[in-house]
């Protein structure tokens, strides 16, 4: 008999959940309902000049601390930037790459991940992807794929295709013993909110917040380390992390220092908005606790890759309970029909690439992934 898992945020603090079983978090969140009240309050806000934007930035700063709070890190370190993919980019941008160097990364990666680098190549600078064994990243493999001349090792701490959680103390325990002893680039995207992030063994760690951090598109959270910030050449330039405002006054100079961390990656105004939905959302996760959120998402993906096994279906996420994630997934030659069609049962996954996702998350239970069977019970999925 299969155990039951209790949701550890009703369902109702959600817009739209009422009709649906969101099972899609890795692909979108569902909209808070607290977030009505933080629209109002930064309209209010908005409207109220200077000392309306000052209490704004306050909140940034706030969810700054937050942030630091759920990686482990100290939120002096932590920027805000556009999107996951900038934080990768501003590495390639800013490295003093010569030909011969080269950056190691696996061939399961998100896109953000994997191509940051590719303008590189016409400087000599060569990408390297680890190659999966059975749909599952080795972190011995990726340690042996680093080099003397290896600058960067950028991977996603979850996977987006398989939910794989990679051993991140395994991997920076085996680059440090490296002879290059490269950076260390982590996208959360896929962690951040739901598995512990333990930012403080990367060199770079960046998450989108649009999905398991449950806010919306806009901002991401990027931690900087000691290293990255002392190899790295800032690439972009504004009013606020250049120290102009108000030391120089209305004349420019030639010459202008820029800001340390963390204004130091945030070049313009943030989107503040976006940044106090952020907050919300972290204040919500982090009275409940990392910990336990961890918890619950590994039950429920244990339950979701029985029952999806028992189906008969041909389930590619890990087995183990540590490499597991909040995403469970399975192969489908039809990913995106099956998901179509589950859609037309009420039930949200995500569908590409050949392979269906199931989320769980805070806001789901075990009767979700009971749904889920009964649904896919009902309809044909071939496997590749």
């Amino acid at each position: 008999m299969t155990r039951r898992v209790q949701p550890l945020l009703c369902p109702n603090a959600f817009t739209g959940l009422e009709e649906v079983t969101h099972l899609c978090t890795g692909g979108e969140a569902p909209w808070l309902r607290e977030f009505d009240a933080v629209y109002a309050q930064f309209a209010e806000l908005k409207s109220t000049g200077d000392r309306g934007r000052e209490e704004i930035f306050a909140v940034g700063e706030q969810c700054r601390r937050q942030v630091g709070l759920l990686w482990g890190v100290e939120p002096c370190n932590i920027a805000f930037v556009p999107s996951a993919a900038e934080g990768m980019n501003w590495l390639a941008r800013g490295l003093d790459w010569r030909a011969g160097d080269n950056v190691v990364t696996d061939n399961l990666e998100f896109p953000s991940v994997a191509y940051a680098w590719r303008n590189l190549r016409e400087r000599g600078v060569e990408v390297r992807m680890v190659s999966h064994r059975d749909w599952h990243i080795h972190e011995a493999d990726v340690v042996a794929a680093v080099d003397e001349r290896t600058r960067v090792v950028a991977v996603s701490q979850v996977s987006f295709y398989t939910g794989q959680n990679l051993d991140l103390r395994e991997l920076s325990t085996g680059l440090s013993r490296s002879a290059g002893d490269p950076l260390l680039a982590v996208d959360a995207t896929h962690a951040s909110g739901v598995i512990e992030v333990p930012a403080k063994l990367t060199d770079l760690c960046v998450s989108s917040s649009y999905k398991w951090m449950l806010a919306t598109h806009g901002t991401a959270p990027c931690f900087v380390g000691k290293r990255a910030q002392q190899a790295v050449s800032d690439s972009c330039f504004g009013w606020h992390n250049l120290a102009v405002w108000p030391v120089q006054g209305a004349e420019r100079a030639a010459d202008v220092d820029v800001r340390p961390m963390p204004e130091r990656l945030e070049p313009g105004n943030l989107a503040m908005l976006v940044v106090m939905f952020l907050e919300c959302a972290l204040r919500r996760s982090l009275e409940i606790g990392t910990s336990k959120i961890q918890e619950h998402a590994r039950d429920l993906s244990e339950i979701a890759a029985q029952q999806l096994g028992a189906l008969g279906l041909t389930v590619i996420s890990p087995s183990e309970r540590t490499a597991r994630s909040g995403n469970t997934c399975f192969r489908a030659r039809d990913a995106r029909g099956v998901a179509e069609a589950l859609a037309d049962r009420g039930i949200l996954v995500w569908g590409d690439y050949g392979r269906v996702r199931v989320s769980g998350h805070l806001y789901n239970g075990s009767c979700d992934i009971d749904r889920l069977s009964e649904a896919l019970s009902e309809i044909r999925v071939e496997t590749q």
